[in-house]
């Protein structure tokens, strides 16, 4: 689990618990086993889920959340009458539009034919579970958008759809993935560009110990004055300021001395303005993420077993 889906969607997810919600964490291993992740191999993708649910629950998501195995709805035949009722209201181009969502770009030619049942699967996950707040990624709007379209024709509920960002890749704007992901160019860049759990080195996980943090940010692509598609800056607006009520800046007298923001903007104008130099930026984000994943470590430490487990999988895209 990389910080994009621990803390970006981890802090959306503890915002709504606090509003009041009662929220379903989905460990979607059907749709992981459709989508050929870890070899395709349901025993491989059940230790991920474990350690997934681990990862949350050192992140502090353990109250007011609720852990749902794809597998539970599989067993239920209403499950497959609302896959099948979708797919009879949706288009085949308008499914295969949708398969971005699986990673997978809308021109790809060499996709199981499995394929086509996961997003009519995704939307009806939403009904099954009868959602109020269907909550994902940018990347997932194509889906919830298909789901609210087939809510419209079935006369169901239609759910409301919530999108966090996507983070960059550390090494920046750099085209991770081929093909076509989006109409929209900005977002297209974005998905392409995003941070991935299957290349390590252009993720920073939530396990990670202090000093991997520190070299991968230390790596990270972050010229000066630049805001857009700057990991770093990204991390310090989407991960650690939803967290901390001011940010730290770690700087030595020499270049001005350390510094406390109260809010992204005003670090974000300073960066701009070129009274921030990357370097202590690096320095300041790698102290507060190893403090933000501490209890991550530490539910790791007193139970080794599921990082372990996952350690030993080999990652597929």
């Amino acid at each position: 689990m990389h910080i994009g889906m621990g803390l970006v969607c981890g802090n959306k997810i503890k915002d709504m618990v606090n509003a009041g919600f009662n929220f379903i964490i989905y460990l979607a291993d059907w749709h992981s086993w459709i989508n050929n992740k870890l070899e395709g191999k349901m025993e491989n993708i059940k230790i991920a889920g474990e350690y997934f649910k681990e990862c949350f629950m050192g992140l502090g998501l353990v109250k007011g959340v609720r852990y749902v195995w794809a597998s539970e709805l599989a067993k239920e035949i209403e499950y497959w009458e609302k896959v099948i009722r979708i797919a009879k209201k949706t288009s085949i181009n308008r499914v295969w539009r949708a398969l971005p969502i699986m990673g997978r770009a809308m021109d790809s030619q060499d996709i199981d034919a499995a394929a086509m049942f996961y997003p009519c699967m995704q939307a009806a996950d939403i009904f099954h579970m009868n959602i109020d707040v269907a909550c994902a990624g940018i990347d997932q709007r194509k889906v919830h958008m298909l789901a609210r379209d087939v809510a419209e024709k079935m006369k169901w509920k239609k759910p409301i759809c919530l999108h966090t960002p996507l983070l960059t890749g550390l090494s920046g704007p750099i085209e991770q993935l081929k093909g076509k992901y989006d109409e929209d160019p900005r977002i297209n860049a974005k998905i392409k560009s995003k941070m991935s759990k299957s290349i390590p080195s252009e993720s920073i996980f939530v396990h990670d110990p202090p000093e991997v943090i520190k070299s991968k940010i230390e790596k990270a692509f972050c010229p000066p004055k630049q805001v857009e598609f700057n990991p770093v800056l990204e991390i310090v607006k989407y991960c650690i300021f939803p967290i901390v009520k001011t940010f730290h800046l770690i700087r030595s007298e020499k270049h001005g001395g350390e510094k406390e923001y109260e809010s992204y903007e005003m670090l974000e104008k300073d960066y701009l303005n070129g009274l921030i130099h990357p370097l202590d930026l690096k320095v300041s984000v790698s102290q507060a993420l190893i403090e933000i994943l501490k209890g991550v470590r530490e539910r790791f430490e007193a139970n080794p077993a599921p990082l372990k487990a996952v350690l030993n999988l080999k990652i597929t895209r």
